[in-house]
């Protein structure tokens, strides 16, 4: 394989590209696992999400 007078560019510009999407697969792979601490960090301490199906206990008497 011949890669003409350019060869040093094309592998550099290869090798260079390759580096900064492992750079960002690890970046992704370490945000990930942080993000799950702060959750579990929230859920020990009892805040919970907006989202959550919560049902209010019924008030007695009006059922």
């Amino acid at each position: 394989m011949s890669l003409g007078p350019h060869a040093a560019f094309i592998i550099a510009a290869y090798g260079l590209a390759l580096g900064v999407i492992v750079a960002l697969i690890a970046w992704i792979i370490a945000d990930h696992r942080r993000q799950r601490r702060t959750l579990a960090d929230l859920e020990r301490r009892g805040v919970t999400r907006r989202s959550a199906n919560i049902r209010p206990t019924p008030i007695e008497g009006t059922a």
